[in-house]
């Protein structure tokens, strides 16, 4: 594709739409369109942020010939049937995490952009952020050695409101689609296999959601992992990936710009920085541009967001957390 300025268009209003269209400014630019279920709001965003178009319809967006990436920040039960939508009329996706709520729905969206020749990504920042580039490359130096364990803790708490997106199933509420992405996206980032031994254990809500989790996991390389999840009580957004030589420690680490390395012989302590938590989203979006523009999308690594989503749609067969409707 010849280099150009592309034009995204945004589909929902939300916090991450609301990012979405920081970041762009932050980039010298502007979000070329808006779309939401409730009109009234589309206008206001763009009001805000000075957006050129509002859609009186969210179909609309999909037949935009000037329209060259859509970002939908939607539910994510919503996703399959928008992305399709998307990819049937010949745009480029980025969507929300999670990117589809099981493993039939992503497998056909990918098959769906791979014979329409389009870039499908998620929006994850753990594959993203400058900080984890640079993790990544010291692992694979072999300067700590060998990966051994990953261990994780995400817990959030909220109120047993059982209408919000945290527990409701009608929306596919739940820790392991809302935080266990994150997650899980990290363990699978430092593994060098996918995991094929999983054992878990999980606590559902009042309405059948996933309030808390636990995981184990492990790869034909022998690497392991524990994975601690809740959505009714706090936990440090914390990873620890312990090597043969010392182990990185990670705080906050859905959008974290620090680590620290630990020397496993001296104790000694050093600390890693690489990019910025407050340009989370520009280093996701300059990705997912490059991928349009170059026709390369190794970047944005939808095979480990296809190794995430099998593993989180096991699990929920093997609790029997079924969505309603869902099709497995």
């Amino acid at each position: 594709m010849e280099k150009k300025e592309l034009n995204w268009a945004v589909l929902g209003t939300g916090v991450i739409a609301n990012e979405t269209a920081r970041a762009l400014q932050n980039m010298g630019r502007k979000l070329h369109a808006v779309g939401n279920r409730t009109h009234d709001k589309a206008a206001a965003f763009a009001e805000k942020y000075g957006v050129k178009k509002v859609y009186d319809s969210i179909e609309d967006m999909f037949s935009d010939g000037e329209v060259d990436v859509i970002y939908i920040t939607t539910p994510h039960n919503t996703h399959y049937g928008f992305i399709k939508q998307a990819l049937m009329n010949g745009k480029h996706v980025f969507a929300e995490k999670s990117i589809t709520i099981n493993s039939r729905e992503l497998d056909e969206l990918i098959a769906l952009a791979r014979e329409k020749q389009l870039i499908l990504g998620e929006a994850m920042t753990v594959y993203h952020m400058p900080l984890y580039k640079e993790l990544l490359r010291i692992i694979e130096s072999g300067e700590l050695g060998r990966v051994q364990m990953i261990t994780v803790n995400f817990g959030s708490f909220k109120e047993y409101d059982m209408k919000n997106r945290f527990f409701n199933m009608e929306i596919a509420g739940g820790a392991l689609l809302d935080i266990g992405v994150y997650a899980l996206s990290i363990v699978r980032s430092f593994m060098s296999e996918t995991p094929t031994d999983i054992l878990s254990q999980w606590k559902p809500s009042p309405t059948g959601s996933d309030e808390q989790a636990t995981i184990l996991l492990k790869n034909s390389a022998g690497e392991m992992a524990a994975v601690a999840l809740s959505m009714h009580s706090k936990q440090p957004k914390r990873a620890m990936i312990s090597c043969e030589k010392g182990y990185i420690e990670i705080m906050e680490f859905p959008r974290a710009d620090k680590a620290v390395i630990v020397d496993a012989q001296s104790g000694a302590r050093s600390e890693i920085s690489a990019g910025e938590t407050a340009n989370a989203l520009c280093y996701e979006m300059r990705n997912m541009e490059e991928a349009v523009l170059s026709g390369d999308a190794a970047a944005l690594k939808l095979d480990l967001t296809r190794d995430v989503m099998d593993i989180m749609t096991r699990l929920r067969k093997e609790w029997g957390m079924r969505y309603p409707n869902e099709l497995w």
